[in-house]
């Protein structure tokens, strides 16, 4: 083979080998911070996994996208303050509240988060009570966090949590439950971005209360596109779960407020229920970021 031909074809090998090396090669590390651990992604920073004992319950903020480096999600605006960011909580467990602010009507505290793993992909461990003044804690759950970067233009956090209940548990019907995400104003729907699921839905009206496997939200930021998807599991209790939407930029699918759990759920000691969640943060719309197909993947694993 001539000289020329053999240059052009290492040319070639290299241009379509330099992307997956580019992602195989990217180091994700985390580190503890305080009462927080931080997570970058190459030399860019993601997220901090957060478990601040002044907080009402861990949660992941910022969320960054992988393009402008701005969280797709926000926490702490006036009109829904117990919003934070990417979390997971519920509302009327056997009296208690661990969804709304008010620390002392229920929290859900971090025993110690561990990082188990870090170089492809980080992951982190963690056991959380659920407690309040005057009460015997109803639960327990252990969550396990894994962080990757599929692309460059697309992160991902696995979120799987195991409920324990340590008595019987009762819990009222409620849409303040399990995992969410609070987005970012300027993706969100009322500012012209696009929330959208997997039977190709989209707003609030279109979307509250249906099943699905999925939801995406996304919107313009300057000269590119960026947004947050949440998969469910098919494992998941009760999938698909109903999604509870709002334009202003809330998503969470949760099966507490619709049949067949719209009255009170009752859970005898000792009951462990597992669910799995896929957060993607990506470039483009759904279409581009092929949310569709990353759930088929997903519901394989």
């Amino acid at each position: 083979m001539k000289k020329s031909k053999i240059l052009a074809t290492v040319t070639w090998l290299m241009a379509v080998l330099a992307p997956a090396m580019t992602v195989a090669q990217t180091q994700i590390k985390a580190v503890p911070n305080g009462s927080k651990i931080d997570v970058t992604i190459g030399n860019r920073f993601f997220t901090s996994y957060i478990t601040s004992i002044e907080e009402k319950y861990p949660f992941f903020f910022p969320v960054n996208g992988p393009v402008t480096g701005g969280s797709v999600t926000s926490m702490r605006n006036g009109e829904y303050p117990h919003h934070s960011s990417l979390f997971f909580g519920c509302d009327r467990v056997n009296g208690g509240n661990y969804w709304q602010e008010g620390l002392e009507r229920g929290q859900i505290i971090s025993k110690g988060a561990k990082i188990v793993e870090q170089g492809a992909r980080v992951v982190i461990t963690d056991e959380c009570v659920w407690q309040r003044p005057g009460a015997e804690s109803p639960i327990r759950d252990t969550r396990k966090i894994i962080i990757t970067a599929p692309s460059k233009v697309l992160w991902q956090i696995d979120f799987e949590v195991t409920v324990e209940t340590l008595m019987d548990v009762e819990i009222l019907k409620t849409n303040h439950s399990l995992f969410s995400a609070r987005t970012a104003y300027d993706i969100s729907v009322k500012n012209g971005g696009v929330m959208i699921n997997a039977e190709g839905e989209r707003g609030e009206k279109a979307t509250f209360g249906k099943p699905s496997a999925w939801m995406d939200f996304y919107g313009k930021r300057a000269d590119t596109v960026e947004g947050i998807a949440i998969l469910q599991h098919p494992s998941n209790m009760d999938y698909p779960a109903p999604w509870f939407t709002r334009d202003y930029g809330f998503i969470s699918p949760t099966l507490l407020y619709w049949p067949p759990n719209e009255v009170d759920v009752r859970l005898s000691k000792g009951e462990k229920i597992t669910l799995r969640y896929r957060v993607l943060v990506h470039a483009g719309d759904h279409l581009t970021a092929d949310i569709a197909g990353q759930f088929e993947q997903y519901k394989a694993e």
